[in-house]
């Protein structure tokens, strides 16, 4: 599969043990955050934004493709999750899995819509969608216009783990950032990612090795815009709001 570009090298196992360190570390400082007396909310609200920018980065970085458009995703998750955990009293979890599923919904419209374009077309078609949808969500009911959704209650997640004690919803906020960044390294060291990468580096000699593009494009679109959705629906439970 590196022979697509001769730019893209080969993940030797040296290199990924270099990187599962350097992740576990990385866990490791994360994970003992609350005892150092750092203000959790601002850690909390990092993540959600860190993990947002590590699914924008897997289309950027390794579909080259430049979305203006990405917080359509972590806005609508946030409100969908936010509408059904405070209006249809549905449990965190499912609140989480409702507004991920609404993310990844748009996202497959939207991709279908935008990934036939390449270049500035793509990233304008991609601005154009998120700004429409920001006048739908500051109109409709739905969202309570500029307001947002206020008060959303926490609950318990699986019906056991209290969100609304600080450090039990960082650790699951930290879980669910942990996660999202496993699925998008094992996804970019995947044959699916190395296609990415060629496609990226040179799309034409892609085609003429016989991968239909388009179809990995919207893919890594679809995921990237559901790894976005999930870190908006994260997000709900640490600030109580969704505007």
């Amino acid at each position: 599969m590196s022979a697509l570009t001769d730019d893209t090298l080969p993940v030797t196992p040296r290199a990924m043990r270099d990187e599962m360190i350097v992740f576990a570390a990385m866990a490791v400082l994360l994970a003992i955050v609350p005892l150092t007396g750092i203000y959790p909310f601002f850690v909390m609200q990092a993540l959600c934004f860190a993990l947002l920018a590590c699914a924008f980065n897997l289309l950027i970085g390794y579909g080259g493709l430049l979305s203006f458009g990405h917080a359509m995703f972590l806005g609508t998750a946030g409100y969908v999750s936010a509408h059904g955990l405070k209006v249809w009293g549905l449990t965190p979890e499912l609140g989480i899995v409702l507004g991920t599923a609404a993310a990844a919904a748009l996202a497959v419209v939207t991709g279908y819509v935008s990934i036939r374009r390449q270049g500035i077309y793509f990233s304008m078609i991609t601005l154009a969608l998120s700004q429409l949808l920001y006048f739908v969500y500051l109109q409709t009911p739905f969202t309570h216009g500029e307001d947002g959704i206020q008060g959303i209650p926490q609950g318990y997640l699986f019906g056991v783990l209290n969100l609304a004690k600080p450090t039990v919803l960082y650790y699951v906020v930290l879980a669910g950032f942990l996660a999202g960044f496993l699925l998008i390294y094992r996804t970019i060291n995947s044959p699916f990612g190395e296609v990415l990468k060629a496609i990226r580096e040179n799309e034409p000699r892609a085609i003429s090795l016989g991968y239909k593009t388009d179809q990995y494009k919207l893919l890594a679109f679809i995921l990237s815009g559901t790894i976005a959705g999930f870190a908006g629906s994260l997000k709900v439970f640490v600030a109580q709001n969704a505007r």
